[in-house]
């Protein structure tokens, strides 16, 4: 098994025709994830690549095709618009990959998508990646194995990084997601943590958080109340100066509580076993596998 995204994924691409949609629509191809449809408006009638349908909108695509997830490359100020169009059109899972789309603009999309039986992964984010199943996402294939890790992030650097390392010590992933690290996400650290919780073939599950925001306190809470597999976590940021927005838009400092010191003792309390170090990551995650036999 694996969680969001499988052999079953029927994938449509919004902003296809474009350089970056296109760039990334092929590697999911080459990767064996099934790429049904694009959608760019005003250009619907065309083959994309010569083999993949493009409609002018979401619900067509969706009602030709039966398209069921869709990643979105579209420019910053139109990205808020393909989320809901997507949310509107059918799809049950939207991946964002945009960074930059104005903060107040994922205001009006979250408070719109708790009317909606839909999941958003994003925005600012890699996607995500089922080993030897599935890849809806911009990160580098050749870094994942498949097996039985579960990986979340909110860093799109450090999902490629674990993945890699965790490859190398012969150790596979089941699910990689990367749910991005603006302030207001579609999905959070808990969501992900409670699908990889229900997941059969997830035995261990690495988290790699950051400094801003509280979603690694929310994610511990979860640990320790509801999580039974073994949780291995990084906090990056740790040498951040308050109140200095550090890469992402939500890795800014705006209280002891966004700190990375105080995010990895509340974790620590929680069980989960806390690492200093990105390198450190895959060891851990060794251990735990090990302990489990």
């Amino acid at each position: 098994m694996s969680i969001l995204i499988d052999k079953n994924t029927r994938l449509l691409v919004q902003g296809i025709t474009g350089g970056e949609g296109t760039f990334h629509a092929r590697a999911c191809m080459q990767y064996g994830t099934n790429v049904v449809a694009g959608v760019t408006p005003g250009k619907g009638g065309m083959k994309w690549d010569d083999k993949v349908p493009v409609f002018n909108t979401v619900s067509q695509a969706q009602a030709e095709t039966g398209a069921n997830t869709s990643i979105i490359f579209v420019p910053a100020p139109f990205a808020a618009d393909a989320i809901l169009e997507a949310a509107d059109g059918g799809i049950s899972l939207i991946l964002c990959i945009t960074e930059g789309i104005p903060t107040m603009d994922m205001v009006t999309v979250r408070h719109y998508l708790t009317k909606k039986d839909v999941r958003l992964i994003g925005p600012n984010c890699p996607g995500a990646i089922s080993p030897g199943k599935c890849k809806a996402g911009i990160m580098f294939a050749e870094a994942y194995t498949e097996g039985s890790v579960g990986t979340c992030s909110r860093s799109g650097t450090l999902t490629y990084e674990v993945a890699a390392m965790l490859t190398q010590l012969g150790i596979g992933q089941s699910t990689c997601v990367g749910i991005g690290g603006d302030p207001i996400p579609g999905t959070t650290f808990v969501e992900i943590l409670e699908l990889f919780e229900q997941d059969t073939e997830t035995k261990v599950v690495a988290m790699i958080g950051e400094i801003g925001g509280t979603a690694e306190q929310d994610a511990a809470a979860f640990i320790k109340e509801k999580m039974s597999k073994p949780v291995v976590s990084f906090i990056a940021g740790n040498a951040a100066p308050p109140g200095r927005r550090m890469g992402h838009a939500g890795a800014i400092i705006t209280g002891s509580a966004g700190k990375a010191s105080e995010k990895m003792k509340v974790l620590e309390d929680a069980g989960a076993a806390v690492v200093n170090s990105p390198a450190e990551i895959a060891g851990k995650v060794k251990e735990a596998l090990d302990k489990l036999g």
